[in-house]
């Protein structure tokens, strides 16, 4: 019997045996009709990309001229300044002398007692003294300004 018989013997629900072996026939054919529509896709597509890629290529001097303007940029605003601040707080902790007041890293305000080469001795409060390193020095204020008090 062909397929079409069949499906009509069955519609009709006069045959049931060949039930199963109807569908899987039918399944086979869709699967087929599937397989053969994604090859067919495949092959077209990358002639399809290719076509629409082929117009757009600009080479290296498009791209560095894209990148140039980023880079500085990036200089400008975030290397540049923070270059600067460095240099300020490098000039800042070199001029650091016995008796100036100075904020550390941590909040602590304290005068300075003495300082060596890598350290500073902070007097926080009477007869408390710290030691700190010189790069957790936050900033250096002037002799004259009071060191808080902690009542």
């Amino acid at each position: 019997m062909r397929l079409i018989e069949r499906t009509r013997l069955i519609a009709k629900g006069r045959v049931h045996r060949y039930t199963s072996a109807i569908v899987l026939m039918k399944v086979d054919l869709l699967m087929r009709k599937f397989f053969s529509l994604v090859l067919a896709a495949s092959v077209a597509a990358p002639a399809a990309l290719a076509q629409e890629a082929a117009p757009a290529g600009g080479g290296l001097m498009q791209s560095l001229i894209m990148f140039v303007p980023l880079i500085l940029i990036f200089y400008f605003l975030l290397i540049r300044p923070q270059q600067q601040r460095q240099k300020k707080h490098r000039a800042m902790l070199d001029a650091m002398k016995k008796g100036d007041t100075v904020v550390t890293a941590g909040g602590l305000v304290g005068k300075i007692i003495k300082v060596s080469e890598t350290e500073v001795t902070v007097e926080l409060a009477k007869d408390v003294r710290v030691t700190s390193m010189k790069g957790m020095i936050a900033d250096v204020r002037d002799k004259n300004a009071p060191v808080a008090a902690n009542d």
